[in-house]
């Protein structure tokens, strides 16, 4: 039974990340590009996490950290070049 969960969580997070793909590649604002691009960081990190599971290891758990760091670093540059136009702020008077 629980195999079966874990097929179909798989199955689902693989869909999600096709959808959020075509969402990135037609979305019609860059912000909506934005959260997909985010979306597919989540379900990447879930996808590597329930991959862990089914092979009984955690040698995937400093993967499934790395993916999370780059994604949150990743939108907030992303957020931040989109308010501003630029990411960093070398005019700035410390």
């Amino acid at each position: 039974m629980f195999e079966i969960i874990i097929k179909i969580a798989l199955l689902g997070i693989s869909l999600s990340i096709l959808g959020l793909i075509y969402r990135l590649i037609k979305g019609p604002s860059t912000h909506d590009r934005v959260i997909a691009l985010d979306a597919i960081g989540i379900n990447l990190i879930a996808l590597v996490a329930i991959t862990s599971v089914v092979l009984d290891t955690s040698a995937y758990l400093e993967a499934i950290l790395l993916l999370g760091i780059l994604s949150f670093i990743g939108t907030i540059a992303f957020s931040k070049f989109l308010e501003k136009g630029e990411i960093f702020d070398r005019g700035r008077d410390l």
